[in-house]
């Protein structure tokens, strides 16, 4: 009997008609999703975008060669080197990370003892080449310019929770 039902099934298409029958009752009804690059989303205040690093407010930068979040990086994403400048103090000379290895994790920016590497709320970025995802300091300092009053501001808030 089940053979004669499934050939009577398959003759008169019935699984394809229950499909159009729940396609057609979702049809006209209010679409829930969002049209990407006119609406966006909000996002948390935490989110973890691209890297940058900061700067103090005279305009030196903040990172002082520790290398912790080279450390705690579990992607191994980060290379530091660093030299000493005629003060005596350490300073990088060369900050690098791959975003094409990094995770994302937020390590290194929870590891920094003087907040100088964050991660930006920035999701809209990308690379044709591979040697674009690599994050120099230069453009790292870019980004932390260009960021410094939000990034203040979300500590801000981050402060006011805990």
């Amino acid at each position: 009997m089940s053979a004669a039902v499934n050939y009577v099934k398959s003759l008169f298409l019935l699984e394809l008609l229950k499909g159009m029958r729940l396609t057609g009752r979702f049809f006209f009804e209010r679409k829930i999703c969002i049209q990407y690059p006119e609406e966006k989303t909000p996002l948390s205040h935490r989110f973890r975008g691209q890297h940058a690093l900061r700067r103090y407010a005279n305009g030196e930068e903040r990172c002082i060669a520790c290398k912790l979040c080279e450390a705690t990086c579990p992607a191994l994403a980060i290379t530091i080197e660093l030299g000493e400048r005629e003060d005596g103090t350490r300073r990088t000379t060369r900050y690098d990370i791959d975003l094409t290895k990094c995770i994302f994790c937020g390590y290194c920016e929870e590891s920094c003892p003087v907040d100088s590497i964050v991660e930006t709320p920035i999701f809209e970025y990308h690379g044709e080449q591979r040697g674009d995802l690599l994050m120099t300091k230069e453009k790292l300092l870019a980004v932390g310019d260009k960021m410094e009053q939000q990034l203040a501001e979300d500590r801000a808030k981050d402060a006011a929770y805990r």
